[in-house]
């Protein structure tokens, strides 16, 4: 008979950790990505979406995401409406193309189901296989930079004003902030603090009280039922006749959402490979034998399978509840370094989502330089996968490069793994080594050129 308190103390005990270990790396993860509740209903809405429903589509989202993924792939990451793609959606695909909202959710939905068929048929899986060890290695290492930048931009310490990227004159409150939750995160790491995150999450908080960056006024809690009424109409508007069946009613159309679709399966699938290449197999979330399981087996024998699978199917579910794509998120590498192994952390990630449905002010007041000092750190500690990259061999290097650096440049990860792909086929052939580039290599290269043409086009 299945014995469920005995099945979790088996799977802790396998994965050396425990329940507390699990909360923490569940709570970390939250406190780091918590600022999506907020940040992706104030983009979408620029499309015309309600506000308050897209906040409740936004939690309800990432809750049903991250269960599935802790609960059927038991690995601790957390899916989410992803940073980048809602950008895409609101100023490109409604704004730039013209498409309603309604419309644009309506192709999210395709391009959630195209992501369930690619997983199904192994497509996926078999991409990650076909990546050479030396981009493997370069993709997780610019995840790192990509991680540390993202914190540095979202605090502002890189000015743009003078036309010029240069370093911020830390002078304001939000800056002074950072830079003391940024030594603080440094030396609880270094001295290796249980929670060292989160401790530093909370104190940066508080002193954020007295540098006048935190406002205690936003703890004031206001009924939710509005957020509930406008999510009635966010729910299933993708079926609605302002969805699909408005969305197919324009023959002439039919190109370009044809490419919109592509382009949003495509940076959906991109970022998460990324993610997981880049974290996981850093941190031995996915272990050599998961890879070997998922290389020999068939169907969903590994977690990376199981992994690909929850993250493929909550973008279609997003697009029902009133989201953009939904991605796993990078932030899980928080949670995943403060103590997370198992699913059990995306579970617990998933229950406090849940919960600040009601408590939504209490994580409103956790300032933005508080998460953005543990993405730097979180970061640095990724950069070690360069040290086994062979640098003095320009055939090596030069893809790499694209992957580590101009992955957080361009600020994209699809475009970094893009633009290594293709100058590592290049590469090999002017060294006469293309026959050593897997064919799938060459597929993704070519359907990423065509990408770029079209976008410099429409």
């Amino acid at each position: 008979m299945f014995n469920l308190k005995e099945n979790l103390k088996e799977n802790l005990k396998e994965n050396n950790t425990t329940v507390s270990k699990e909360f923490i790396g569940g709570l970390t993860t939250f406190m780091a990505m918590a600022y999506i509740m907020f940040i992706n209903p104030s983009i979408l809405s620029n499309a015309g979406m309600p506000v308050g429903g897209v906040f409740i589509a936004t939690i309800l989202a990432t809750v049903i995401g991250t269960l599935i993924m802790g609960l059927f792939a038991n690995v601790p990451y957390s899916v989410a409406p992803a940073m980048g793609l809602n950008a895409f959606f609101t100023y490109t695909v409604c704004i730039l193309f013209g498409f309603t909202w309604q419309e644009a959710l309506a192709m999210v939905f395709i391009c959630g189901i195209i992501n369930v068929i690619i997983t199904i048929t192994n497509i996926r899986k078999s991409i990650i296989l076909s990546i050479p060890k030396s981009l493997q290695l370069a993709i997780g290492g610019g995840i790192g930079v990509f991680i540390a930048y993202t914190g540095f931009l979202n605090v502002g310490l890189i000015d743009f004003s003078s036309g010029v990227p240069a370093m911020a004159a830390i002078n304001s409150p939000v800056l002074i902030l950072f830079v003391i939750g940024l030594f603080l995160a440094i030396i609880l790491s270094l001295i290796r603090i249980k929670g060292a995150f989160l401790i530093s999450i909370a104190i940066t908080t508080i002193v954020g009280v007295f540098l006048g960056v935190v406002d205690l006024s936003a703890l004031s809690f206001s009924s939710i039922g509005q957020s509930f009424n406008e999510f009635s109409i966010t729910l299933g508007a993708c079926f609605s006749s302002e969805g699909f069946i408005s969305l197919f009613s324009s023959p002439s159309k039919y190109f370009l959402i044809i490419i919109t679709i592509f382009a949003f399966s495509l940076s959906d699938t991109f970022d998460t490979i990324g993610t997981f290449i880049g974290t996981g197999i850093k941190t031995n979330i996915f272990s050599k034998k998961d890879m070997d399981d998922m290389k020999n087996g068939n169907g969903f024998s590994s977690r990376m399978d199981k992994a690909l699978f929850a993250d493929s199917i909550a973008t279609s579910i997003g697009a029902i509840l009133g989201t953009s794509n939904t991605s796993t998120y990078l932030e899980s590498a928080a949670g995943i370094e403060a103590g997370g192994k198992t699913g059990l952390s995306s579970i617990f990630t998933a229950i406090l989502f849940l919960l600040s449905i009601f408590l939504s002010p209490i994580v409103a007041i956790v300032p933005s330089s508080a998460v953005a000092a543990i993405l730097v750190i979180l970061g640095i500690m990724m950069l070690s996968n360069f040290k086994e990259i062979n640098w003095d061999d320009m055939s090596v290097a030069i893809p790499a490069f694209f992957a580590a650096i101009f992955m957080a440049l361009s600020y994209n990860i699809s475009y970094g793994i893009a633009t290594a792909f293709i100058t590592y086929c290049i590469t090999k052939i002017v060294k006469k080594q293309a026959k050593d580039v897997h064919i799938i290599i060459w597929i993704s290269s070519i359907l990423f050129i065509l990408n770029f043409i079209v976008l410099a086009i429409v």
